[in-house]
């Protein structure tokens, strides 16, 4: 199974936006519902988003009216768009696939600090 491969990470003031890429294998991408994940430092890894192959979507509650999860089928990608970040937003995200994850990728550090 191929790794994912997340990028677009960095570091960003309060307030900010950035915008998470992540590309899998068509075989990932095609037949299982996405999630974008994050771990924290010191933190166990949590989920924060999923994607349905159907483009439905859910949230948690601590990202839910300011982070966007979205899926470009023909790139095999998700996105991850995030806005009015807050420092308790920093982190290593991650993406997979909702249901039994594994094979994880390296992530994409995001840093939200003035």
């Amino acid at each position: 199974q191929v790794q994912p491969v997340e990028s677009g990470g960095g570091l960003v003031q309060p307030g900010g936006s950035l915008r998470l890429s992540c590309t899998t294998s068509r075989n990932n991408f095609g037949f299982n519902d996405m999630a974008w994940y994050r771990q924290a430092p010191g933190k166990q890894r949590d989920w924060i988003a999923t994607i349905a192959r159907r483009a439905n979507t859910n949230y948690a509650d601590s990202v839910k009216g300011r982070f966007t999860i979205s899926r470009d089928s023909a790139r095999n990608t998700v996105y991850l768009q995030m806005n009015s970040l807050k420092p308790e937003d920093t982190a290593v995200y991650y993406c997979n696939t909702a249901n039994f994850p594994s094979n994880w990728g390296q992530g994409t550090q995001v840093t939200v600090s003035s």
